[in-house]
């Protein structure tokens, strides 16, 4: 069915990944009409879409996971329903909405299926004026955020959760390991202390450190002035036992101090490969045997994950962390540079139809 109301265009502007693999000249805006909305189909009117490290690696050519030329980029937005299909159930016109990261990830365990359903990668993602997508793709905007911080959600935040919770529930007085300033560690950080953990954050700036502390790290390394971050790490915790969690964002650069700083039975998460480096140790898949602990590969989360983790956010109060700098919608280029430079703090977000 095609969309009723009389104030929704008939087409629409839109990023699109033009090129991929060629840099953030592979981006380009276009119009394009608004498809008909299917039985189960919402058509949001896009508000905000914000930036993850993967957005930049599918325009330089290093995502690992399935990206395609000739899509909408981003898989994180937030905007307002304007018009629904027929058998539609869980919203209405007017509702604030986020987008799921992998449309088909519903609840479980991530497959072959719905691993092909990432937005901005596979499927239209979320830089683009109107946007029609499946209602299970959607959750509610929790209450309390705006559109700006609600579209830092699906992709950083919901990462954080379940490097966190996914295979065991963060429990009040373990210790979690963040790194850096990302969007994926900042979350985590904020998520761990509401579950009353002990956390250690490392970053590279006297600066970072103070937004690190201000959000609530009970203790933060400069990694630059201590590159054998891992043993310092360890040594702030309950009798030099190591950390419960790691929310491993570096890779292979950054590991072997993970490894060095984990708990017998604890859980590294590896969730990015953020670290630029020349060289890297040799890492052993024998390590986590030598450590006893888990090394877990993680992708984003399921629906389900996040609407747990969106309860958690309204129940405690959580803000997100918006960079202080945000730009418009023709400025999506300009936003990308940004966080390629690594001028932000906090997440990156480009606002639409303001």
């Amino acid at each position: 069915m095609s969309p009723s109301n009389n104030s929704i265009p008939k087409s629409a502007a839109q990023w699109v990944i033009r090129h991929a693999k060629t840099g953030f000249d592979g981006l380009e805006l276009e119009t394009k009409g608004i498809p008909s909305l299917g039985p189960c189909d919402v058509l949001v009117k896009m508000r905000a879409a914000s930036l993850n490290f993967r957005d930049l690696a599918i325009l330089m050519g290093s995502y690992p996971f399935p990206a395609a030329s000739g899509v909408v980029p981003t898989s994180d937005g937030a905007g307002e329903v304007v018009a629904v299909g027929p058998q539609v159930k869980y919203f209405k016109e007017g509702d604030r909405v986020v987008t799921l990261f992998n449309q088909g990830h519903q609840h479980g365990a991530l497959d072959n299926l719905s691993i092909m359903t990432g937005l901005g990668g596979v499927l239209d993602g979320a830089l683009r004026e109107y946007g029609v997508f499946h209602e299970q793709g959607l959750v509610p905007l929790p209450k309390g955020l705006t559109f700006e911080e609600g579209a830092t959600l699906p992709c950083a935040a919901l990462t954080a959760w379940n490097a966190l919770n996914g295979l065991k529930v963060l429990k009040p007085g373990q210790h979690v390991l963040v790194q850096g300033t990302g969007g994926v560690s900042v979350f985590a950080l904020q998520f761990a202390k509401a579950a009353g953990a002990f956390v250690v954050a490392t970053t590279s700036s006297a600066e970072k450190a103070e937004l690190l502390k201000k959000h609530g790290a009970d203790v933060v390394i400069n990694y630059k002035e201590t590159p054998s971050w891992g043993e310092e790490a360890r040594k702030h915790t309950h009798n030099n036992a190591g950390f419960d969690r790691i929310v491993e964002v570096g890779g292979p650069y950054t590991l072997p101090q993970s490894l060095a700083a984990i708990k017998f039975e604890g859980i590294i998460s590896m969730v990015g490969f953020v670290a630029q480096k020349q060289t890297q140790e040799d890492i052993s898949l024998m390590q986590s045997l030598l450590r006893v602990c888990t090394v877990r590969g993680i992708l984003v989360g399921s629906r389900d994950m996040m609407l747990e983790m969106d309860a958690a956010i309204e129940v405690n109060g959580i803000k997100p962390i918006v960079d202080k700098r945000t730009f418009g919608f023709k400025e999506a280029k300009d936003a990308y540079l940004y966080q390629w430079e690594q001028k932000h703090i906090g997440k990156v977000v480009i606002k639409i139809n303001e």
